[in-house]
Formats: C-alpha cells, structure tokens, sequence
C-alpha cells in the first residue's frame, strides 16, 4: 500500500453560518461561529487519513497561535506533520460565510506564500514510487508545476485539484495523471463551457484522466479511451465547503490502496456526498467506516 503526501495550504478557517448572506454593504447576525484547522491541502490530508491513508502533509504554517491550531487538526486526525514547518509571520487564514448550505470564501495565503520548490524537492526525496502525490493551487503556482514535474519524474501518481484556478505553465499538464477540476475551475482554465470539450483540452495537453466534478450533476471521468457519467447521491447540503477536498482526498487514499481508478471514483463521490451533510471544512470529512456505510446502503 502506498502513501499519500500533500503539498499545498494549511489554514485556519474562520467560518461565520447565517441564515442569508450580507449584500454589499449590508450587515446581518449570524447564528454561529467556527475557527477550525483549513486549507484545500490540509482538508485533502485529513480525508485521505480519515478515508484509511498513512498520509504526510508538507506546507508551512507561522508563529503564531493559529499555528497551534492547524497543527492539532492535522495531528488529531492521524496526519504526519514532520514536514510542516514554521515560518516567520502569520499562519494561512480562510474567511467562510455559509448560508443555506452554500458558502463563499475569501483566503489569505501568507505563511503558504513560503513553499516553495527546495521544500518541495526535500520532501519528495522521502517518497517512494507507487505513493500518490496530491496538489492544489493554494500555493504559488510555480511550486506547484515544480511538485508536478518532480513528482512525476519520481514514479509518484500526480492527482491535481486546480482550485483556486490560476494560470498554470502548459508543460505542466504532462506530468499530471489526475486533474479534479470542477465545473466553474475547468471553463476558467480551458475557456470550454462544455464539459466534453474542456474534458478533452485537459487529455489533449497530456493528463491521462480527467475527472470533472459536477456538483449535483454527479462526476464526469475521461480518459482518452472514452468517457462516462456517474450521478450524483442525493443528500440534503448543509456546508459545501470541503466537498471537492473529501473528494480528491478519498480518491487519493483509494488509488494509495491500489484500488482502479474506476472503483475509487465513486468511493470518493460517497466521501464528498457525506461532507456536504455536516457544517465545517475539516469537521465534515468522513472516515473510512462512515463511507462503508453509506455505499451499503445504497448498494
């Protein structure tokens, strides 16, 4: 069984739930806050521990209190963190507004401005082929074309979740394996409104799988063999913040177990159909057992 490593964000979320959101210059009271462990890299190695993988999270936080904080998330949930390091300034802050199970985030990177490919290069010496590579676009993005790249040239699996969407060096999609846009991510990076069409921009660049996450529309996965549709599983959506990072975590810690891709994929809808129930980032990732569960139930 492989390992999971992830380089990318670590945050904390700072998560205000309302019953509507403000309008512009509009005021109104919420109902609860949360200050939790965050980040699209950190929430995606929570899910791949929580979903069964021995995972190791890379990044940077600050010195700060907030520090203390991710760090606990991470660790709590059975997250290697020897190469989460300190750097000087403030630890990564996401401001959340949640209303009515949908939600909009305005991120800070700060601390995660600091990764960069020497530490990216010092924790890929500790892979071994076979291990899935997981990458986000929460860090400067020309670290995460080097992770690409390295980790391809080390025989690692290279899954890419390309959120937020930022403009990414053409070469880089050659060293990608698996790209998890979603639909909003795929239209800003290929200019295709088409799900077909920006599917086959992503494989005509060199990714080997695309799987273009659809929201309640399901998943739609293409290689350059042929494509198809899964729907999606109907719940009721309190919090869809960390939807796509149970996703691509769970994919990860699937494809880790040597499982085909065609079996993780909906092992990882069921993950990210569990988080959309629950409020929080972090908080609403399932385990393992509670992703048993549901597919038996809908077996």
């Amino acid at each position: 069984m492989g390992r999971v490593l992830v380089i990318g964000s670590i945050t904390c979320d700072v998560t205000a739930f309302a019953d509507r959101l403000p309008g512009r210059g509009e005021t109104v009271l919420g109902r609860e806050l949360t200050l939790v462990l965050g980040g699209k890299g950190a929430n995606q190695a929570v899910a791949a521990a929580r979903a069964g993988a021995r995972t190791a999270m890379v990044g940077h936080v600050g010195r700060d209190p907030f520090a203390e904080i991710a760090l606990a998330g991470l660790r709590d949930n059975g997250v290697e963190t020897d190469q989460v390091t300190p750097v000087d300034g403030p630890t990564g802050v996401a401001h959340i507004r949640v209303a009515d199970g949908e939600n909009d985030i305005v991120i800070v990177p700060l601390a995660n401005d600091h990764v960069d490919a020497a530490r990216v290069d010092q924790a890929l010496a500790q892979a071994e082929p076979g291990d899935v590579l997981l990458l986000q676009l929460e860090i400067p993005a020309a670290t995460t074309a080097h992770a690409a790249r390295a980790g391809h040239e080390a025989g690692l699996l290279v899954v890419l979740d390309p959120a937020p969407a930022v403009e990414l060096p053409e070469s880089v999609w050659a060293d990608v394996d698996v790209v998890t846009p979603n639909e909003t991510e795929a239209a800003a990076i290929t200019g295709e409104t088409d799900e077909d069409a920006a599917a086959r921009w992503f494989l005509d660049r060199g990714v080997a799988t695309v799987i273009l996450t659809l929201g309640g529309h399901g998943v739609l996965m293409a290689t350059s063999g042929g494509s198809r549709r899964h729907d999606a599983y109907e719940v009721e959506a309190v919090d869809t913040t960390a939807a796509g990072d149970a996703f691509t975590g769970t994919l990860g810690a699937t494809l880790a177990a040597g499982t085909p891709l065609a079996e993780a994929v909906p092992r990882a809808m069921a993950a990210g159909a569990l988080a959309v129930t629950k409020p929080g980032a972090s908080p609403s990732l399932p385990s393992a057992t509670e992703i048993d569960t549901f597919l038996e139930q809908r077996a």
